[in-house]
C-alpha cells in the first residue's frame, strides 16, 4: 500500500513541477503516473550505474555532479514517454531539483512516524 501511495505522491509532485515550469509538459494524471514510474525505474537502474561511474567527478565537485545525473535521467524520461516532455537542459535541471524537493517534503508529511 505504501508503494502505491508513494507512486501517487510522485505523480502529484510531477504535476506540480509541470505547473511551475512552462517547458515541462504533462498530458494528464495518467501520463504523470507513468512518468513517475519511468523516472523511478531509471533512477534505480541507470541512475545507480551512472552514480558509481561518475563517483570521481562527483567527489571532485563535492556532490554537485549528482544533480547533473538526476537532470539527465529526468530529461531521458521526458524523451522516452509521449505524454511527458522536458524541453531544454535548464528545465530538466531545475525540474529535477524541484521534483526531488516536492517528493521529499510530501513524503515526509505523509509517511513521517507519528
Amino acid at each position: 500500500m505504501n508503494l502505491l501511495l508513494q507512486w501517487v505522491v510522485n505523480a502529484v509532485a510531477l504535476l506540480l513541477v509541470a505547473a511551475i515550469f512552462k517547458n515541462i509538459k504533462l498530458k494528464g494524471f495518467g501520463s504523470a503516473f507513468l512518468a513517475a514510474l519511468v523516472i523511478g525505474i531509471l533512477n534505480v537502474f541507470l541512475g545507480t550505474f551512472l552514480q558509481i561511474l561518475a563517483l570521481p567527478v562527483t567527489f571532485l565537485t563535492l556532490g554537485l555532479f549528482a544533480l547533473v545525473i538526476n537532470a539527465f535521467l529526468f530529461w531521458l524520461a521526458g524523451n522516452l514517454l509521449s505524454g511527458f516532455e522536458v524541453e531544454g537542459a535548464f528545465s530538466a535541471f531545475f525540474g529535477a531539483i524541484v521534483y526531488s524537493i516536492l517528493t521529499t517534503v510530501i513524503s515526509n508529511l505523509l509517511f513521517a512516524p507519528k
